[in-house]
């Protein structure tokens, strides 16, 4: 299960948490501009705009679970699963795998409304990137600083919607997930007051009782509105810390901690990472389950114009700071 979101101050950010119960081997990966994709039925492109994101590696070959370009475009797969089915390959389109999706979008799009003029005419295939990868169900959020939309492949083809608040979680459908936001708009970060009654005497008896209602558990459902009501809320002065920390604390607000979600027997789903993309400048921050420091890429440190794959792995464990030692 995962969660994304988008947040703006000065600059624009994007970002998502990963929630599973394993590591493939992830790695910050950098395509820059000569890198060349090898898209299975539209041919080899060799130049096309860098790319960021966290990614699993596998024969040369970034698959990306978030990314952002260097033009300001930024795009995350989230599980869909049970709804997401991919397409056969049709004739006059332009056939893209499902592996595919995020590079193909965001190696030659600078705004959402060339991903929306892309999205025409595109067809998302089931062809499987490898046996030992086989097709993974999704949807996926498309961002820059100006909107977001979010896009589904379905049994009953390619849906594409407006997406308003810039958030999304896993299942259901995105227009059941948006629907549900209607049996939260009592919601309020105020301390509440009484319209249960008007002849009871009944009191906010406590401080911090702000977002009184607001649902706490672990499903992809209540992870959106969790995660929408406090995006909307959301306040922190613009520069880059402020901005970075209150970013990693809304989607903090839907962590998985180990022992909480059972998804087999003695497994559990955890947080793996969360990202945070800030999409102006192009840097990629992100922490783990197991190491709460924030680390950072930035793309425009790296040679853009090179042909090979730029990786940094993941760190991991805790990084604990002593004050007195």
């Amino acid at each position: 299960m995962c969660t994304a979101a988008t947040y703006k101050t000065k600059d624009f950010y994007f970002g998502r948490t990963l929630d599973y119960e394993f590591s493939y081997g992830d790695q910050i990966v950098i395509t820059p501009r000569n890198y060349a994709f090898n898209f299975r039925h539209v041919g080899d492109m060799k130049n096309h705009y860098a790319i960021i994101g966290m990614a699993h590696v596998a024969e040369d070959y970034p698959l990306y679970y978030d990314a952002m370009n260097e033009k300001g475009v930024a795009m995350a797969g989230l599980n869909f699963v049970g709804n997401a089915v991919y397409a056969a390959i049709k004739p006059d389109v332009e056939n893209i795998a499902q592996f595919e999706f995020i590079p193909w979008i965001l190696s030659q799009c600078s705004s959402l409304v060339e991903v929306r003029e892309l999205l025409e005419r595109i067809n998302i295939v089931n062809t499987p990137f490898s046996e030992q990868f086989p097709l993974a169900q999704l949807h996926w959020i498309i961002s820059d600083e100006n909107e977001s939309i979010t896009v589904e492949s379905m049994s009953d083809g390619l849906h594409i919607y407006d997406n308003p608040v810039g958030v999304l979680t896993n299942n259901p459908p995105f227009p059941q997930q948006m629907f549900q936001l209607n049996n939260y708009m009592y919601l309020s970060p105020k301390q509440p007051r009484n319209t249960f009654c008007e002849n009871l005497a009944l009191d906010a008896y406590s401080r911090g009782m702000g977002g009184l209602g607001l649902p706490g558990d672990l499903s992809s459902s209540s992870r959106f509105v969790r995660v929408a009501f406090t995006k909307v809320n959301a306040i922190s002065g613009e520069s880059e810390e402020e901005s970075v920390s209150q970013f990693f604390h809304i989607l903090g607000s839907v962590d998985q901690q180990r022992g909480c979600c059972e998804v087999a027997d003695g497994k559990y789903e955890i947080t793996l990472y969360t990202s945070c993309c800030n999409v102006t400048k192009g840097i990629y921050y992100y922490n783990t389950y197991e190491n709460h420091q924030i680390s950072a890429v930035d793309m425009h440190v790296e040679n853009l114009d090179s042909d090979k794959m730029i990786c940094y792995p993941v760190i991991q464990g805790e990084r604990i700071n002593y004050q007195n030692k």
